[in-house]
């Protein structure tokens, strides 16, 4: 299989990273694509060989070189790319989110239905080993059926102020943190119900970052960015990018290129997404979930319970116990792979029973081995997976569903119902 990549930022690494390492039988890469060439140039040198590269105008002549195609593009790019390759008849492997609004939904399935290629959203958490428990405890019937979810996920105070670091900080490129971060969420109630969301009514807030909220708290004087500010080193929000090589050279040393600024201030003007989110969904099986996202917390990690006829599910993990004002900031989701005071229980509580802690078993790697596990079934193929962990264009359309409708009722104040199996809004 010859691999072409558009979009040579951080979330590619790991799709260069597999076809050079464990996963170099199945695939070559062949071509790359970014509007970046110095981006690209660090790959090529990763890659060890003079790559063929192309800018976004000429992406049609890179399909050319190519059987499929990785998309790690900014969100709102990316049903631009997967269309194109889809009509070229392309395996598309895309990044979650598949996409940012209902428009470009409703293009990538047209696309998707009538293309000879092929889709896979890389949901990543699907595979972690505690997701992959709970959901095969509700497909056994241990709590009977699920009648209602309560999910709470806390993004702290280096992961969650990341987004606002980014052009994740224009809902115009990401969505919102709603889309970008909670298509992931989303998805595993999806998933984890087998089910597709009627309505969605939400209510959303920027309470702790941007400029507004940092005069209200006194912040008056702030940088622009983290390099060459007077607080580098000592203030817990800016990020040191010179201090990460990487970092340094996919984005400080590439700047000049395009101007993008990956280490602005989270307290800057120009904030259009919130912090703090909450929604309500109801399920096409009658399951009711309450969402929470916050994403200043002073630890990371999520809640999540399940309530059944037959009994209750409480899944509690903790990514990382606490913040330290004055270390070294790495936003990445790697540095909480094995933080200080980390943390996960899954219990199942039936009627009748005591409570019994069930064993989550971990592999090696990322979330808890899940990122083999998902690179295994992109690269191979998923073999007899009773639990049906890769996601399909229809997967990654339903849970940005959720999240565009989480969106349009923050907007409008009113609920909004999707049809055609949460695929479309009733009005649209």
């Amino acid at each position: 299989m010859r691999y072409a990549f558009v979009g040579l930022g951080h979330r590619a690494q790991m799709y260069v990273d597999a076809l050079l390492g464990d996963w170099r039988d199945t695939g070559t890469i062949v071509a790359l694509c970014d509007t970046n060439k110095t981006r690209m140039d660090f790959y090529a040198e990763r890659i060890g060989q003079d790559v063929p590269r192309f800018a976004p105008d000429d992406f049609g002549k890179m399909l050319e070189l190519c059987d499929a195609v990785v998309v790690a593009t900014v969100d709102a790019t990316h049903a631009h790319y997967v269309v194109t390759a889809l009509d070229a008849g392309k395996r598309v492997i895309v990044e979650k989110p598949l996409t940012v609004d209902a428009e470009s939904c409703a293009a990538i399935a047209a696309a998707a239905e009538r293309s000879t290629g092929s889709l896979i959203v890389t949901f990543n958490y699907r595979y972690s080993p505690r997701n992959s428990a709970v959901r095969r405890l509700i497909m056994e019937g241990a709590i009977g059926e699920v009648a209602s979810v309560h999910f709470d996920w806390a993004l702290d105070t280096i992961h969650g102020a990341d987004y606002f670091r980014r052009w994740h900080r224009d809902k115009a490129n990401s969505g919102g943190l709603l889309v970008h971060k909670s298509t992931h969420h989303f998805d595993l109630v999806n998933w984890w119900l087998a089910a597709a969301a009627q309505s969605v009514y939400a209510q959303g807030e920027l309470r702790f970052y941007g400029a507004e909220n940092a005069r209200g708290r006194g912040l008056e004087t702030r940088p622009e960015r983290g390099q060459g500010a007077p607080g580098l080193g000592s203030d817990p929000f800016i990020l040191d990018i010179s201090a990460d090589p990487r970092l340094k050279r996919l984005y400080l040393d590439a700047e000049h290129e395009d101007g993008y600024i990956r280490d602005q201030d989270v307290f800057a003007e120009g904030v259009t997404i919130e912090d703090t989110m909450a929604v309500l969904v109801r399920y096409d099986n009658r399951a009711l979930l309450t969402y929470s996202l916050t994403a200043h917390a002073p630890y990371e990690g999520y809640r999540v319970v399940f309530n059944g006829t037959g009994g209750r599910i409480e899944l509690d993990v903790c990514e990382r116990a606490w913040t330290p004002p004055h270390a070294a900031i790495d936003p990445s989701a790697a540095s909480k792979e094995h933080a200080a005071g980390a943390w996960e229980k899954l219990v199942l509580h039936q009627h009748w029973k005591e409570p019994e802690e069930i064993t989550i078993e971990r592999g090696a790697g990322g979330h808890g081995g899940g990122d083999r596990l998902l690179l295994n079934d992109v690269f191979r193929g998923p073999e007899n997976d009773p639990l049906a962990r890769q996601a399909g264009y229809l997967d990654g359309i339903r849970s940005v569903m959720v999240g565009a409708s989480a969106n349009e009722s923050i907007r409008t104040g009113r609920p909004v119902h999707l049809v055609d199996g949460g695929t479309r809004m009733a009005d649209s």
